[in-house]
């Protein structure tokens, strides 16, 4: 198969290709430049959008001994990932744009330009593993390495997409994949791991927004208020700066009355109010989603597992389907699950899907008080 081998600069992407390339694929690396101006975006090791990346890639590719292409596709990016970002922020949601970046841009505008130029194929150094179902269809699977698998930002990928991606770091672990880059004489080997927002100069996800939203945000400050007493207890300068089970930076200026730490229970950005409460509140049983994305047949209900963050832990749970609308049914209820955050859906090892979270539904107070 003709394969583009997309190169972020780090070394699984760099292992991936090589290891297409040993399978007997005939491969072209291809950098995704990201950025409109490099310098605006992180720069140093931590992330995937740099001038260094690029070269790294480059280097790897040489290596390797594939063709190597810089793919620039700064403005979908920017238009696609980065302005849906500070959307949803501005509209009290909190995004992953991880997610969006696989749907619109890595499985979507590289695939797409990928299929127009002949290519059979797009392998990334994702962990996670595809195989062929019973009834044809390919499957998505967790990888082997749980404390790196990436299903939960694949699980935008419809069928398509899944036909046409390579995975091939799914079977293996990450020290694995390192010792293989240093044995293939990859410079990238102990290169750190990339983190956080890849587009966010420092990690500092409140000032970025605070300076890229400017007098887009709905508001520009408002009342935090305590949702067990219903007093005003700070202020703050935009709820762009908040997420739902924030606990830090919240700057309180009346402490509690239990003397214990409060957290972000709601956001209301036309009014710029902030709720904070007692951490038993955040817990929620029953999440509502929008806009699923299935990998495979639509399916009317699921008896397994749902997993509401990146990093976060499965929850067992009831998930029935009806048109565009999911209804997910906590069976281990879960704590700070944000509108606008993704709730991915497995039965087992597998993932069926996606959907964007809408709403979510406090534990009844009789259950919390049970548990």
């Amino acid at each position: 198969m003709r394969v583009v081998a997309a190169m972020s600069g780090g070394v699984d992407s760099a292992v991936a290709a090589a290891r297409a390339v040993e399978a007997g694929h005939d491969v072209t690396g291809v950098h995704l430049a990201l950025s409109r101006n490099p310098a605006s975006y992180r720069s140093g090791a931590r992330g995937c959008c740099t001038i260094e990346d690029s070269n790294d890639a480059r280097r790897a590719a040489d290596v390797i001994g594939i063709p190597f292409y810089v793919w620039d596709l700064s403005d979908r990016f920017h238009e696609d990932v980065v302005e849906d970002f500070m959307d949803e922020y501005a509209a009290g949601r909190t995004p992953n744009p991880c997610l969006r970046c696989n749907e619109k841009i890595k499985f979507a505008a590289v695939l797409d330009r990928a299929l127009a130029l002949g290519f059979d194929a797009v392998a990334t150094g994702h962990y996670a593993q595809l195989r062929t179902g019973t009834d044809g269809l390919i499957e998505m699977h967790r990888a082997v390495d749980h404390g790196k698998d990436q299903s939960y930002v694949l699980g935008v990928l419809d069928q398509g997409q899944l036909r046409h991606s390579m995975f091939p770091l799914g079977d293996t672990d990450k020290p694995t994949v390192r010792r293989e880059a240093e044995r293939r004489g990859l410079l990238v080997a102990d290169k750190p791991d990339s983190h956080d927002i890849c587009f966010v100069a420092d990690g500092d996800n409140a000032g970025w927004l605070r300076e890229k939203l400017g007098d887009r945000a709905p508001n520009h400050g408002g009342d935090i208020v305590d949702a067990t007493t219903g007093e005003t207890v700070g202020s703050h300068t935009g709820t762009y700066g908040f997420t739902i089970g924030q606990r830090r930076g919240l700057r309180l200026g009346v402490p509690a009355a239990d003397g214990k730490p409060r957290f972000v229970l709601d956001i209301e950005p036309v009014t710029g109010t902030v709720t904070v409460g007692p951490r038993a509140r955040l817990a929620v049983d029953h999440v509502s989603g929008i806009r699923p994305r299935w990998c495979g047949t639509v399916p009317e209900r699921v008896d397994g597992t749902v997993q509401l963050r990146a990093h976060g832990r499965e929850h067992r749970a009831v998930v029935t389907v009806e048109g565009d609308e999911v209804d997910i049914e906590l069976l281990d209820p879960a704590e700070g699950i944000a509108p606008g955050q993704a709730a991915v859906i497995y039965d087992g090892t597998r993932v069926v899907g996606s959907a964007t979270i809408a709403a979510t539904r406090p534990v009844a107070a009789a259950r919390m008080s049970d548990a």
